[in-house]
């Protein structure tokens, strides 16, 4: 079992470090995990990271193009958000399974 220590509380993650539960997933975790992505997070990086975790509620699968389409950001904008592989890192650091998509 994978696990992440988030303020002194275990949180389960798969061999890939995606949440097992997103219902764990807090605004604090996703900062917490953006820094070990060396990303710092903005306002945009959470409209982008709350529409992804909406759409996966909604159960509509998730790609890029999707995320261009969204009018939050354009895909340019969006690879800017989330160097290597945005779809992938947006997706963990908004605490949803990787998308299948994703490779």
């Amino acid at each position: 079992m994978e696990t992440l220590t988030y303020n002194g509380t275990q949180i389960e993650v798969n061999a890939e470090g995606y949440l097992k539960d997103m219902n764990q997933w807090t605004p604090e975790l996703a900062t917490e995990m953006a820094t070990q992505e060396d990303i710092v997070l903005t306002s945009k990086h959470f409209d982008v990271l709350n529409w992804l975790r909406a759409k996966q509620a909604e159960g509509t699968p998730l790609s890029i193009r999707k995320v261009g389409n969204s009018g939050i950001v354009d895909i340019k904008q969006f690879y800017a958000l989330f160097p290597g592989g945005p779809l992938k890192v947006s997706s963990k650091i908004a605490g949803i399974p990787k998308p299948a998509s994703c490779i």
